[in-house]
């Protein structure tokens, strides 16, 4: 990634500025990047439309995390 990226945290995550948040950026219209914040050099790289596939799968069961 070589453009500073703008980091968001989740509006899930722990309040204030401790390090159990997911954050995400955004480097290009097609291009997501997710951190925990307590682990800022390991990202995931993805787009919006395989991002929301995922948080579809979550929310209805059809995928199962852990």
């Amino acid at each position: 990634m070589t453009q500073a990226a703008q980091w968001q945290k989740s509006s899930f995550s722990e309040g204030g500025d401790g390090n159990t948040c997911v954050e995400l950026a955004a480097t290009s219209p097609a291009t997501l990047h997710l951190r925990e914040s307590d682990t800022p050099d390991t990202q995931l790289t993805t787009t919006p439309a395989s991002l929301t596939h995922l948080i579809r799968g979550i929310k209805s069961g059809r995928c199962i995390l852990g």
